[in-house]
């Protein structure tokens, strides 16, 4: 097991030293902390501290090391009697970092003033560790018969005629609706659970002026393409029957310009915002004065399309969130969670309000949010605490695996996943989002297989062609990989799957990556799933590792930590109570011998990537070696 923080915070008299055994106004702490050494020289070591109405760091002394550890002592006063949020920070080599027991970051001292500090924050069981299957919905199983009525969008007829990049005749943006629906998501839910698929996660479904709909409309309704309120309650109902949960995307930083809040083209019977920024929907929204000094409307991104939402109303928090909200009736159809949608830009206020609406319903509902960043690096608690979300999407992660594998990456690796270990707490690393792809990035057969990225892009996923003009939405709409980019995509994909299966935290694999769909750049990567065209030995492969996690039920909550990161080959370890896991991939075309620690040499069980052995990585090979 890993060697973890250790620390006792003490009550004491200044004058003689006791120990007291309750806090009173006035309090001195005794603070002892150890820490192994094997995270490296410590400059310096901080407690913070801060409450409502306090934020302070003390710095505690260095006192002495031995052959293990580094060992910091010394007192720190409190004036208050007060719940104190704390966690420890360290600095090395100039770099900061977060550390606390069990690698949690927020815990409390309470008005008992007990001698350890008590740690309060976990994520749900059943997300821990789990596989994840998500489904962009328009694209995934058109399963109803009625015939789609086109409105104002553009109705594909042919499932297979594949999705375009580029603005439409009309001009607008994704408003071409391939007819993907919850009752097709329903139909083929045999094949999802065959994934070994715990959870669904759903993109928005709520009725919207868009095929991706993040500009909602109506909140309360079910998209009319994607089925009804009832459709829903029976796919949460199928899906459970299954032993599967439902997650759904949660769009409340900005809604449609669209929709019956907003109505800017006046197709809604309400008086909303555009009518009156008094009215009642007019105060969901943010505003600001401009130059002339008139009122505006905020917009996402400057989107006219995307007005931005009030975190701050207090009718818009009770819409969303209170009594009988739009929480409360997505739960009642049956859903286990939320992904929050740039959750970094929703106030603390607004996502404790979530939280709260969330664990009203299902004590053990899921709070999982887009932050694309390190969350714990933010100055704001987006997990860790009982006011936050359990766990983010691990973009930093995906980011750095994907360029180790590619481009041999090593330092990005390392630091990424250095960074997790030691300031996330360790039910949010077991729930964090680790994906193939998402709708906002290529597909990972592009980002591995072809020339169209670079080493020194912001992401891995950042394309070097631009799509500024009509020449440019040419080019994306007919690139294709040639057949030996393809093969190089996917070798490289499977690496990087195998790696990430073992890894700590949700396996996500986005719709048909399962099954080699291809896509350059964020709308043509959500392509309707080909059915009866899938790659059926990448299929299969992905179904191994969902059967791999299903068997190995330890490497849910397992510890990690890192054995050896070359230019070669990237080595791990997963350990527990119950099972240690030693796994290594290689990124290199060529063969390669590893020395394998002694414990590891006689295995219970023994996965392999490309036919390697215990002691031989094929090209793009790797394997897994349990020991029980």
């Amino acid at each position: 097991m890993e060697e973890q923080l250790d620390y006792t915070i003490k009550l004491i008299n200044k004058k003689n030293n006791e120990l007291l055994d309750k806090q009173v106004d006035g309090c001195a702490y005794k603070v002892d902390v150890v820490i192994p050494m094997k995270y490296g020289w410590l400059d310096d070591l901080y407690l913070c501290v801060s409450s409502d109405k306090f934020n302070h760091c003390f710095k505690i002394p260095f006192d002495h090391n031995d052959e293990k550890n580094v060992h910091f002592s010394g007192e720190i006063f409190l004036e208050t009697r007060a719940i104190y949020r704390t966690y420890f920070t360290v600095t090395c080599n100039g770099r900061r970092f977060y550390l606390n027991k069990n690698r949690q970051i927020t815990d409390f001292l309470d008005n008992n003033a007990i001698d350890k500090l008590s740690v309060n924050f976990d994520t749900p069981e059943w997300a821990k560790g789990a596989m994840m299957y998500h489904i962009f919905v328009d694209r995934f199983k058109r399963g109803s018969k009625h015939h789609l009525k086109p409105m104002k969008n553009r109705i594909i007829k042919s499932w297979d005629e594949g999705a375009k990049d580029g603005p439409n005749i009309d001009g607008n943006w994704n408003n071409e609706f391939f007819g993907g629906d919850l009752e097709g998501i329903i139909q083929k839910l045999d094949y999802i659970q065959s994934l070994g698929t715990d959870i669904i996660y759903l993109s928005p479904i709520v009725k919207s002026q868009s095929n991706h709909r993040y500009d909602a409309a109506d909140y309360e309704t079910v998209d009319p393409y994607a089925g009804t309120n009832e459709d829903l309650k029976r796919l949460c109902d199928e899906a459970h029957k299954r032993g599967m949960r439902i997650v759904l995307d949660a769009v409340f930083n900005h809604t449609g310009n669209d929709s019956k809040y907003y109505n800017e083209y006046g197709n809604y019977k309400t008086t909303g915002a555009w009518q009156d920024k008094e009215s009642y929907y007019g105060s969901f929204y943010r505003k600001h004065y401009g130059d002339d000094g008139r009122v505006y409307f905020d917009h996402w991104w400057g989107m006219p399309n995307l007005p931005v939402c009030d975190g701050c109303s207090k009718n818009w928090q009770d819409y969303i969130y209170g009594e009988n909200g739009v929480i409360d009736q997505w739960f009642a159809l049956g859903i286990d969670g939320l992904r929050l949608d740039v959750a970094d830009e929703l106030t603390d206020e607004f996502i404790e309000g979530i939280r709260r609406a969330v664990k009203r319903n299902k004590e053990d509902g899921f709070i999982l949010g887009e932050v694309w960043k390190n969350a714990m690096r933010m100055n704001r608690t987006y997990i860790s605490s009982a006011k936050a979300m359990d766990s983010q999407m691990d973009y930093p992660l995906v980011d750095a695996l994907m360029r180790y594998i590619k481009y041999s990456d090593v330092t990005k690796l390392r630091y990424i996943i250095q960074d997790m270990l030691n300031e996330y707490p360790k039910a949010s690393i077991e729930t964090l989002m680790n994906f193939s792809s998402t709708h906002d990035i290529s597909r990972p057969l592009d980002i591995f297989g072809s020339r169209e990225f670079d080493f020194y892009t912001e992401w891995v996923w950042d394309t070097l062609h631009r799509r500024d003009n009509k020449d440019d939405y040419v080019y994306f709409n007919n690139f294709k990989l040639t057949p030996e980019e393809r093969a190089k995509g996917k070798e490289l994909f499977k690496t990087y799957l195998f790696c990430l299966n073992f890894m700590p935290g949700i396996l996500s694999i986005f719709y048909g990556d399962e099954v080699g769909v291809e896509g350059l750049g964020n709308i043509l990567n959500r392509q309707p799933y080909p059915w009866g065209h899938e790659d059926m030995e990448l299929l299969q492969f992905v179904r191994n590792l969902g059967s791999i996690r299903k068997n190995e039920q330890f490497l849910r909550k397992a510890d990690m930590n890192i054995v050896d990161i070359n230019n070669d080959y990237f080595m791990f370890e997963r350990t527990s109570n119950d099972g240690d896991a030693l796994i290594t991939i290689n990124r290199t075309p060529d063969k390669k011998k590893i020395v394998l620690p002694s414990k590891y040499e006689t295995p219970n069980s023994l996965y392999t990537l490309n036919k390697s052995t215990k002691k031989i990585l094929t090209p793009y090979g790797g394997n897994a070696i349990i020991k029980r």
